[in-house]
């Protein structure tokens, strides 16, 4: 399993080439920002016909991240799904698909801006979660510490021997720790963004997702 070791307000915590952020003493693994249904919800809006795959590609990496991990509770870090509607589409051969991946675990659905109130799933619902000493929320809060968040789907780009490499991303400083988005049709916001900018401390540090993992200072 790639993975990058990091101590987060005392935690010790493995970010995962998935995009999966893995809390091996707690039993914990967080992932941020599914957007389920997406090709559904442009569908429905009239955008362009996606091919509705990947609501199969993301539930398939999750499958294998908790075989991995063998975490005993999950936390879906907000916008679960592209919308409430999308969510009461889903397929009943996925519904099943998510019901098996939360058999025999604790599920947390924190509530997002996408998806902002409970949905017909199994697990518990909340605005947000304290897991001491960490607090996991969807967004971001101002003057808030030991918080764990997503929403803004963080990129970051390396420059290496001639090439830039871009690719989703953790964001990490002394108190918040930003997800990458872990849906696969989920586009990004470059770290060198006014909003990651302000939120993040100068010595903020970027974990580049994918097959080697790869930490380096948050690119300004």
């Amino acid at each position: 399993m790639n993975m990058c070791d990091l101590t987060f307000c005392g935690a010790a915590l493995k970010a995962l080439g998935s995009g999966a952020l893995f809390w091996p003493a707690e039993g914990v693994l967080c992932v941020s920002d599914l957007h389920l249904g997406k090709a559904e919800r442009i569908a429905r809006r009239g955008g362009a016909a996606l091919p509705p795959y990947e609501t199969r590609d993301t539930l398939t990496r999750l499958a294998t991240d908790l075989e991995a991990t063998r975490a005993r509770t999950v936390i879906c870090l907000g916008d679960s799904f592209d919308d409430l509607a999308a969510a009461r589409a889903m397929p009943e051969e996925e519904r099943l698909w998510i019901t098996r991946l939360q058999a025999g675990r604790r599920w947390i659905w924190i509530e997002g801006n996408h998806d902002p109130g409970p949905i017909e799933y199994g697990g518990t619902h909340l605005g947000e979660l304290h897991l001491a000493p960490l607090t996991f929320r969807h967004i971001a809060q101002t003057g808030k510490t030991r918080e764990i968040s997503g929403h803004y789907h963080p990129k970051a780009t390396l420059h290496t021997r001639g090439r830039a490499i871009t690719r989703p991303a953790f964001l990490i400083d002394s108190d918040k720790l930003i997800m990458p988005a872990y849906g696969t049709y989920t586009g990004g916001l470059r770290s060198h963004d006014a909003v990651l900018t302000r939120i993040m401390r100068a010595d903020a540090r970027a974990i580049l997702t994918g097959a080697h993992p790869i930490e380096i200072p948050m690119p300004r």
